[in-house]
């Protein structure tokens, strides 16, 4: 049995945009890490970064005890933001990693940045980098501890897949293997400061929410799209083992909402509707937010989904014009987003669109095109980003060559472009105010609408969400002038 102190370097504070919108959630992926080494007879310990106060926090935590004889920083795979590699986390982990090799202990390290670029994490002095999910190296790596506890640093990190060293310099392809079994939807709950979280969220927005996953990965092959973790594997978790997990945050913990993490929560109506009949038998129905695919939208998937419980889903629509989608690889159509979005509505689900700028060869037509769907679809709600290129993606092979020295965005408030595109990142931020106004005009109207409706039929029921006419934005002029 080893003593292991597992942590992570997401922290909430140092995102100003993250902290301002005050909606932390545990590192479910840390978690359930936990709960495996567990299960294999560890003894663990969790320094949770998301509400801590710097990296202090964590350097004080390794002097107040022993030294565990492993350090494993975990970073939390569902956590959108770590497969953005934002600057000031990899800076955290770095420094992580110092403070923890400096208690003599052995330190590895694995997530989407130390995947992607794991000699910063190595010149910080952790003895390796687990590349990918990392499951299978880690459980390698432990057995040989196990077996020869004062191996040296060298010998125990060497001649295994998966791990990079400085001795083997050189990472090797990442994201091809499916999630291991070994590592299951159980995560260690009770590690988790969980009044911490909902004093948050209850002082912020006046409830509490928790996250889950259905699945991990996603099969989808979207251009710019980074999968250093599972490449474009899909592995879904029992509907009935999915329903006991929120029975048991349900009962534990009494959330008011759970944000589904997954990449494409559901995928299968069948799926969807064994869900919601063992949510039913054990009074466990929480309501949820996902994400999913437009194409995935049929009646049925709806119809499942509203009576799951689902109250919001978000979609990657990224743009109002075919070409910039066709040119994406996105395999959606405008008119199948439009759909999606007005069968969700009519089954009470709001719908957010997740909008990118910027794309390459995207111009002002195109750009155009995107508030035309905006107006025209009438989501509650829009995120939107530039494009990202992450190495491992046929996008950042496109454009690498039109790259400066910037690779990567400070915090997610950055909003810069990293290639010298169509227009300016200064441009695009302006772009995005202006769809994020004419989103907000639309809620008033749809508001004021609904206030003449109920003066005029004080009696009847509000129907449910969907899209109605609004006035027009005058974004055509605006956006020339940016």
């Amino acid at each position: 049995m080893a003593t292991i102190q597992l942590a992570h370097s997401y922290f909430l504070r140092f995102d100003p945009k993250q902290w301002e919108r005050g909606k932390p959630y545990p590192p479910l992926a840390t978690l359930q890490v936990a709960a495996m080494l567990r299960r294999m007879g560890h003894e663990v310990a969790l320094f949770d970064a998301m509400l801590a106060g710097g990296t202090g926090e964590f350097a004080a935590k390794l002097r107040c005890r022993p030294p565990p004889d492993l350090v494993l920083l975990y970073e939390d795979n569902f956590n959108f933001l770590t497969k953005m590699c934002l600057d000031r986390m990899r800076e955290a982990a770095c420094r992580m990693v110092a403070d923890a090799r400096a208690t003599g202990a052995r330190v590895l390290v694995a997530g989407s940045d130390a995947s992607d670029r794991p000699q910063a994490l190595l010149a910080a002095g952790a003895d390796a980098v687990l590349t990918g999910e990392g499951i299978g190296a880690l459980c390698e790596l432990l057995e040989r501890l196990r077996q020869e506890p004062d191996i040296g640093r060298a010998d125990w990190v060497s001649g295994i897949h998966g791990v990079v060293s400085a001795a083997t310099p050189v990472p090797e392809p990442t994201g091809v293997s499916p999630p291991d079994p070994r590592l299951s939807g159980e995560a260690a709950w009770d590690l988790v400061d969980m009044a911490r979280y909902r004093r948050m969220w209850q002082e912020r927005h006046g409830y509490f929410s928790l996250n889950m996953v259905a699945s991990r990965g996603c099969p989808f092959r979207c251009s710019w799209c980074a999968k250093p973790i599972w490449g474009n594997h899909y592995r879904q978790r029992a509907a009935a083992e999915v329903a006991a997990e929120m029975a048991y945050l349900k009962q534990r913990f009494g959330p008011d909402h759970v944000w589904m993490a997954d990449d494409i929560f559901g995928f299968r109506v069948d799926w969807l509707a064994e869900f919601a009949r063992h949510l039913e038998a054990l009074d466990a129905r929480v309501p949820f937010t996902i994400q999913i695919r437009a194409n995935m939208v049929s009646e049925r998937m709806a119809a499942a989904l509203r009576d799951a419980g689902c109250v919001e889903a978000w979609i990657g629509a990224e743009s109002g014009s075919q070409r910039v989608l066709d040119a994406m690889t996105k395999d959606t159509t405008i008119e199948e987003l439009v759909a999606a979005r007005e069968r969700l509505g009519a089954n009470g689900i709001r719908v957010g669109f997740f909008i990118q700028l910027g794309y390459l060869g995207e111009n002002l037509d195109d750009l155009l095109a995107t508030r035309a769907l905006v107006a025209r679809a009438a989501p509650d709600e829009i995120g939107v980003s530039v494009s990202y290129p992450l190495p491992g993606t046929r996008f950042y092979e496109q454009v690498k060559a039109r790259m400066g020295g910037k690779t990567h965005w400070e915090d997610s408030g950055d909003l810069a472009m990293m290639f010298r595109g169509e227009h300016d990142s200064a441009f695009y931020r302006a772009f995005r105010d202006l769809l994020h106004q004419q989103v907000e005009l639309q809620a008033r109207w749809n508001a004021l609408l609904d206030g003449e409706r109920e003066h005029r039929q004080p009696s009847a029921q509000a129907g449910p969400a969907s899209p109605r006419r609004h006035p027009e934005v005058p974004l055509v002029a605006a956006a020339q002038d940016c």
